[in-house]
This record gives C-alpha cells, sequence and structure tokens, in this order.
C-alpha cells in the first residue's frame, strides 16, 4: 500500500467549505466569479478551468461527487499514492473544463476529475468489483456503461439535460490514457529492478589457461 495523506479526503472537506461560500447571503457572485464559462477564454480567465471543479449546482449535485470522490478516489490514492492521485484529479478535470468550454456556455462540478479517477481505475484495477446501476460488476465493465451513457446523452437520446457529458467522457479518456502510462511506467520500473537483481557471474580465463586447454584439446 502506498503512503497515503488522504488528499481524497481533503479534497471532499475543501469542496464541502467552498459550496458554504457559495451560499452564504453575504457573498453575491461567488458562484459567478469562480464558475466555467466563455470569459475563461474571452478575458483570458484561465483560473476558472481549475476553480470550476470545485464548485456545485445543487446539494444532490455535491453529494453526489462527494460519493464517487471518497469511494474511488480514497482507492485509487491508495494504489497509487497521494501524489499521483492529485495529479490524475486536477489534470482530468482541467483537461475535461478545457474541452467542455467549446460546449456549454456555463459549467461547474468535479464531474469531470472524479471521471478522471474512474478512468484511471479502469486500467489500474479493472477487475476490481465496484456497485454500479444496481449491480456488483467489475471496474471495466462499470466504465463501458458509464461512458455508453454519457456517449447516449451527449446524443440527445436521454432529452434535454443539464449534465455534463463531455466533461464526463473526456475526464475519463483523461484518466485512461494516465493509467496506461502509469502502468508501462511501473513496468519498466519492475524490469529494471529486475535487470539490477540478476547476478552479474563473468568467467575469465588468462593467456596460460587459454594455450593450456588449446593445447589439451584441439590439437588433432
Amino acid at each position: 500500500m502506498k503512503n497515503t495523506k488522504f488528499y481524497s479526503l481533503w479534497l471532499a472537506i475543501i469542496t464541502i467549505g467552498i459550496f458554504v461560500l457559495q451560499n452564504l447571503p453575504g457573498i453575491p457572485g461567488f458562484t459567478e466569479t469562480f464558475v466555467l464559462n466563455q470569459l475563461a477564454v474571452t478575458n483570458y480567465q484561465y483560473y476558472r478551468f481549475l476553480t470550476a471543479i470545485f464548485l456545485h449546482g445543487s446539494i444532490t449535485h455535491l453529494l453526489f461527487n462527494l460519493f464517487a470522490l471518497l469511494f474511488f478516489g480514497l482507492i485509487l490514492e491508495k494504489s497509487l499514492g497521494s501524489n499521483k492521485f492529485l495529479l490524475t484529479f486536477l489534470l482530468s478535470g482541467i483537461i475535461a473544463n478545457i474541452i467542455a468550454v467549446n460546449y456549454y456556455t456555463s459549467s461547474l462540478g468535479a464531474s469531470g476529475a472524479i471521471y478522471g479517477i474512474i478512468g484511471a481505475l479502469t486500467i489500474i484495477r479493472p477487475l476490481m468489483m465496484v456497485w454500479a446501476f444496481g449491480l456488483i460488476m467489475p471496474m471495466f465493465i462499470a466504465s463501458i456503461f458509464y461512458i455508453t451513457a454519457d456517449i447516449l446523452r451527449a446524443l440527445g437520446a436521454f432529452g434535454p439535460t443539464n449534465i455534463g457529458s463531455i466533461a464526463h467522457l473526456s475526464g475519463i479518456g483523461v484518466g485512461i490514457i494516465i493509467g496506461i502510462l502509469l502502468k508501462i511506467n511501473k513496468r519498466k520500473s519492475i524490469k529494471s529492478k529486475d535487470e539490477q537483481n540478476q547476478p552479474n557471474i563473468k568467467i575469465e580465463f588468462d593467456d596460460y589457461q587459454i594455450k593450456n586447454f588449446e593445447d589439451n584439446f584441439m590439437k588433432q
């Protein structure tokens, strides 16, 4: 087990704190200041690609994301270590937002980052059993269902919705790529260690031994 700093728990606490700030009557315009919208591009307010990850539109939205963050996040953090987990979370969320801003006038939430965690887990622990869609199934099967549902939703199969399916798909795609890269790097590291642990056996002969061998065994 990797050394765990419980970044997933800290991210959950930060997200809850920010949700409280969003809903305090004494801080008007808080959400509008940090939400992802076209100002991120037109006014070069690039911080919105990060800050929008920690904003949520409702208590239900918040609770769903907190559950997924704590469940999947803790597992990935213990599997990869806290620093790689945090990198996966932030990179997936930011890239998902960079893509999403081209499709939505406004968006917020940690879903893209959480789907990145799911994507990475799909590669790192594909056979891990999880509860999804009312059934217990392997992680990779759950991811197939998640991806299929978001593709259908993005195509309008479920009617109008305010769910950011493009951000979900972008996030899980980034997570899968990160998972593949980390798995390749781990295999290379293991191979390198195995090679280093191989005994280095060297057999040396001096000129006298070689000549003596030739004289005794190679004469016809």
